[in-house]
Order: structure tokens, then sequence, then C-alpha cells
């Protein structure tokens, strides 16, 4: 959520924030803290710069519905959330250029061979989730969830000096969708009546859910203009027999200190085994993956009601991530900073709103050993109301 994100991502032992009840996916725990039905919407919005040594840089962007969740109060100390959210994304589209010239090429040869590579798709996750509280400090919370969606992975080869050749196309598709299961716990130490520190721990179980991937190798001509005309011919065409992609299991801990309405600060660490990630039975070949995260959030007056600027939330963060991904013996780092806004809006009679804004500015990957780097900013919008339903009232 933007709230989560403004301040580096923490969230593993925050719940409410800035005295609003927020629905915090990545520790279900949480839920028991949630005090009024809530609802929770956002936008998505990417912009990235891929670059490489002795290769133009190319950027590119993307706009999309990222969240949408809920969460009702079952009990004073516990509240159910289901919703829909992205758990991860595919998108990619470069090219290189190899001059045949060379090696056991002929001198004569001056064509120039284009090599295109390109993804799309991702996977979403419908969860419901129950978190509830115990005596005064303890929370407890878990989700199910079904994730699903479809990955398409497409590699082109083509010779376009050479007008009539035939170029090859190899596309790759898998189709996900199956169960996995979130666990969580928070608990709270009293500094005074306003201030406490949180200590949580949230995990991800390493489920088993199916998957099916199909496998295309086929032949086209281009046009006058460039472009693919129909396939040809398809010198491969299979489907495999359904499968299990395993994934891995997650470990995320964290620490915050808060005091109610004025201040949070806190740290997470994160662990991914996504050395056991396998398809099939194929072990993909991805090392675990390490994240810290930093952040906090600060309301100067949230009582005023002279000063706008001071009931804003001001927010704040850092992130170091060692990903799943090596390559050429490189691991492949991410940094980043983050900003954000929680901007309060007017009251109705029982509920209260607020627009929460976030900003990711980092970089991923580097320029050494042939590698790629990344430069990105993610903005994130979202719109939160707090609010009481499901009320029965008296009337003498």
């Amino acid at each position: 959520m933007p709230q989560n994100l403004g301040m580096g991502g923490i969230a593993v032992a925050t719940n409410q924030i800035g005295l609003f009840s927020n629905i915090n996916v990545i520790n279900p725990a949480s839920y028991g803290a949630i005090r009024l039905t809530t609802f929770d919407v956002g936008l998505y919005s990417n912009i990235s710069t891929l670059s490489q040594t002795g290769s133009a840089s190319q950027s590119n962007s993307n706009f999309r519905l990222s969240h949408l969740a809920f969460a009702v109060p079952v009990s004073k100390k516990s509240a159910l959330s289901f919703g829909l959210l992205p758990y991860s994304e595919r998108g990619y589209n470069y090219k290189q250029s190899i001059n045949k010239f060379g090696g056991n090429a002929s001198p004569a040869d001056t064509n120039v061979t284009n090599y295109t590579y390109s993804g799309d798709g991702g996977l979403s996750k419908a969860y419901l989730g129950y978190g509830f509280g115990i005596g005064k400090n303890l929370l407890i919370g878990a989700n199910v969830s079904y994730i699903f969606g479809n990955l398409k992975d497409i590699s082109t080869t083509e010779i376009p000096g050479l007008y009539g050749t035939i170029n090859s196309r190899i596309e790759e598709s898998t189709s996900i969708g199956g169960l996995n299961y979130d666990y969580g716990v928070q608990y709270a130490i009293p500094v005074t009546d306003t201030k406490r520190i949180t200590l949580g721990y949230s995990g991800s179980i390493g489920s088993k859910i199916g998957s099916q991937s199909s496998f295309i190798v086929s032949q086209y001509l281009n046009d006058a203009n460039g472009n693919q005309q129909v396939a040809i011919d398809s010198v491969i065409n299979k489907t495999d027999p359904k499968g299990k992609l395993v994934l891995p299991h997650m470990n995320r801990f964290g620490i915050s200190f808060q005091s109610d309405g004025k201040f949070l600060v806190g740290a997470d660490y994160s662990m991914g085994k996504w050395s056991d990630l396998s398809i099939s039975g194929v072990n993909q070949g991805l090392q675990d993956s390490r994240t810290i995260n930093v952040g906090g959030s600060y309301t100067p007056n949230i009582n005023t009601i002279r000063n706008y600027l001071a009931t804003v939330d001001y927010r704040l963060g850092a992130i170091y991530d060692e990903t799943y991904m090596n390559i050429n013996n490189t691991k492949v780092k991410r940094i980043a900073a983050t900003v954000g806004l929680g901007l309060p809006l007017r009251p109705g009679n029982t509920s209260i709103y607020k627009i929460n804004i976030s900003a990711e500015v980092g970089k991923r990957g580097s320029l050494v050993n042939g590698l790629v780097k990344e430069n990105y900013i993610n903005l994130h919008l979202g719109f939160t109301l707090n609010d009481k339903w499901f009320t029965r009232y008296k009337f003498d």
C-alpha cells in the first residue's frame, strides 16, 4: 500500500498509521488492530530506463490498477480482510544487433542480425485473511490466497538486410494457478499510554501451485516495411504436462516505534528462499534474496483545524535489496529511496478519508560484466476510507 511504500516499505511491525485503520497484507496479524470498516484502492505507474555498455539506452513506462482491498471488523479485537493484489509482473522488450563481419563469417558478409527479446504478463493474488487480538498486546493472523496468471517470453532472430530471409520466433507461455498461505504475529510493548514498540514476524509457506507450459518455434517472413507476417511454418509446437511450481519460503522480521498520531519509525528484514524455486521439478537456478527496509512517518499536529499542512503525514524511507538474480557471477542488487504523503480529506458524519501518495526512486543491476542497469521511478496513488458500517441504532 502507498502508506507503507512511502516509508521504505516497512510493514511487518505496523498496523495503524496516523490513527487510521490500514490494510497491511504483508502481516495479516495487523487486521486485529482494525476498528473501522476499511476500503483501500490504488493506482501504480512505472517509468524506467535500461542501459548496457555498448548499447543505446531504452525507456518505457506503464500504468495500471495496483490493488483493491477491504477489511471489516468482526469483533472489537478482530477483522476480516479480502481483496486483489499484484503478486509479480513481467514486462520487457529489448533488441541486440550483431554485425556478422568477423569470426567465421565471410568478410564480405556485412549483414546485421537482430535479436529481440520480450516478455509480458504477470501473476495476481486474490486473498482472504483474518486477524485477531489476544489480551492487550498480541495480534495473530493468516491469509489464504489464490495466485493466478499467465507469463509469456518471446525471442526472435531476423536479418533485415536480406529481403525474403526466413526469420525465426520462439514463444514460451506458462499458465499458473494455486493456493498459497501467509501468517503473522505482532507484539506491542507499551512505553507510555501513547507510545509503544512493536515487534513483528510474518512468513509465507513454500506452497506448490499448478503450472503448465507451452513451447512454439515458428518461422516467418517480414513484409517490405519490416513487419512480421503470418507464420509460414511451426517447427515445434508442444504443450508440457501439468506440473507444479514450488514457491519460495519467505521470512520477514520487523520492529517499529510509534507515538500515536505523531510519528512512526521502523525497519524490516526479509529473506526469501528462492534457491528452492522449481517449475515442473526443474530448479530455476536462483539465489536467496535479502531485503532491508527502513523508514518513518511524521505528522506535525493531527488535531489542528487551522493548519492543514500540520495534519499531513510526511513519509521517508530507503530500501536495500539483494535480489534472487545472479548473472555472470554478479549479484543483482536494488537500492532505492522513497517519499510519501498522507493527505486527509474532510471527514463525514461517521467516515474519514485519506489520499496516500508515494514515490520510489532507485536503480537495479549494474554495468559490470555485461549486465543491464535499470534506473526507475515507481509512483503510487491510493485512497483509504474508514467508516462505521453495520451499526445498530437505538431509539428511545
